[in-house]
């Protein structure tokens, strides 16, 4: 079972912020999450600095990486989402230049982004995931709602924030579904749509160091918790702690656990679950290596209910920077 989260989480030391030395907020980038990863670095940038730490914002969309070695900078907090930022190609960089940095590593990275690929490492492990196809046609689309049933998720395989997802509810989307996810990427997930309650884990440290923060439940609008009730609505309501049985939620939390270390997860992330309403099973969907840290972000909200405030929370992820190929900081 996953540990008491407050042994290794909440009772390390917190760094020295002089120690950290120069720091790069890595932000804004090119992906389709530009926007959301400008709010989540304005935020750590924000925080940092209140802590005193000689923190900097970096925008790799505007300036080139190599800027960051002739600069001085000792080490890169990772606030960027999506491609060229959460997918393996900035921490390949950072390993290049030597400079630590945040989160997971190049290929932990890399697999977390691809969903694909993710959930065929968790059924090797074991780990309960909804059954799924990738597309690369729309009558592909249509043979996976053949074998699936109605509802089905479509969505790109490498992309994140529900950006290019589609809920097809009948066999006539197969088309769109299929065009809207191929605008993003050339693989298309297909998946079995689990009706239920939308969960998600918070995971702080590495190894047998890391733990699970507390579980929050996402209530959306209509249960349809899209790119706008993510990041910029307020009539969302969270739930933190969910309200579960103490043995289901302690389950969940091992199961989350579980799928952060088998694809290598390191430092921090979020793995998202969905509680089957018939019989309370739970399904992994996807693990976020680095999770949205804006005023609507569920890490910090995760962090709060344990008592630790968003500036701590940015700190201690920030100590855990560190080279994962080329030697730990």
């Amino acid at each position: 079972m996953n540990p008491d989260p407050s042994t290794s989480v909440l009772e390390g030391a917190l760094p020295e912020p002089a120690a950290l030395g120069k720091v790069a907020v890595l932000y804004g980038g090119r992906s389709a999450e530009r926007e959301v990863s400008l709010m989540s670095g304005a935020g750590v940038l924000a925080a940092l600095r209140a802590r005193g730490v000689d923190a900097h914002a970096f925008d790799p969309a505007a300036r080139a990486l190599d800027e960051l070695r002739r600069e001085g900078f000792a080490r890169a907090f990772i606030a960027l989402h999506g491609r060229y930022g959460e997918d393996g190609t900035v921490q390949g960089a950072l390993e290049l230049l030597g400079i630590p940095y945040t989160g997971s590593g190049v290929m932990a990275s890399a697999i977390a982004m691809d969903k694909v690929y993710t959930k065929r490492i968790w059924t090797t492990h074991g780990l309960p995931t909804p059954a799924f196809a990738l597309a690369h046609s729309v009558a592909e689309v249509a043979d996976a709602a053949t074998r699936f049933g109605l509802p089905m998720a479509v969505k790109p395989s490498r992309e994140g924030s529900t950006i290019g997802f589609t809920k097809m509810v009948s066999a006539d989307q197969a088309e769109a579904a299929f065009g809207i996810a191929r605008r993003h990427d050339d693989d298309v997930l297909c998946e079995e749509f689990v009706d239920g309650r939308e969960l998600t884990v918070a995971v702080l440290g590495s190894g047998a160091a890391a733990r699970t923060l507390p579980i929050i439940e996402i209530v959306a609008p209509a249960g349809n918790y899209d790119y706008q009730n993510k990041y910029f609505r307020d009539d969302t309501r969270y739930l933190c702690p969910a309200e579960l049985p103490q043995a289901l939620a302690g389950r969940i939390a091992d199961l989350s656990l579980r799928a952060y270390l088998a694809i290598g997860c390191e430092g921090w992330g979020r793995v998202d679950v969905m509680l089957r309403r018939a019989d309370d099973s739970p399904f992994l969907l996807e693990v976020n290596t680095s999770p949205g840290m804006t005023g609507h972000s569920l890490v910090p909200m995760a962090a709060r209910a344990l008592g630790m405030a968003y500036e701590e929370l940015c700190l201690r992820v920030l100590g855990s920077a560190s080279l994962k190929i080329g030697g730990r900081a």
